[in-house]
């Protein structure tokens, strides 16, 4: 299945788009460290406890730790898969806008979601233009990224 099935509405998936990017970015960057995580607990020996409280005996304790370690590794490689193929359909858009665009378009939705509050005066104060052109110029760079993304509209 196409990564753009996910994002069917184009005007709204470009926005959901650049919200996803930095948990993707995310995602790859972090998901070998994940997976070693995985497998040292996958291999490491139940510690006794101290408390006192009576314990009952699971034969099978064992293999179902690494049971559960393989399905968790199995749900980080499919994850970071997913992550790869938003990327390797999303940079290359992402890279072709200029850095004026990408600054307006991450101030309304990127990480720091500032959409809604002061996201337009942002805009206004860096370029020094007015409000109405700072939503101009944000409408003007979504509708480059969608048609960049999903081709003509």
């Amino acid at each position: 299945m196409s990564i753009m099935w996910k994002y069917l509405d184009k005007r709204s998936a470009a926005i959901a788009a650049i919200k996803d990017y930095d948990s993707m970015r995310f995602i790859i960057d972090h998901t070998d460290d994940e997976i070693k995580a995985e497998r040292d607990k996958m291999a490491g020996v139940g510690s006794p406890r101290w408390d006192g409280m009576p314990r009952t005996h699971n034969p099978g304790a064992a293999e179902e730790r690494i049971l559960n370690g393989i399905e968790e590794i199995d749900i980080l490689k499919e994850r970071y898969r997913q992550a790869v193929e938003y990327m390797d359909w999303f940079q290359p858009a992402w890279d072709q806008l200029s850095e004026d665009e990408k600054y307006v378009l991450e101030t309304f939705y990127g990480d720091a979601n500032a959409y809604g509050t002061n996201a337009v005066y942002y805009i206004a104060e860096h370029f020094k233009i007015e409000q109405t052109s700072a939503y101009k110029r944000k409408n003007r760079a979504l509708d480059r990224l969608t048609v960049l993304l999903f081709g003509k509209a």
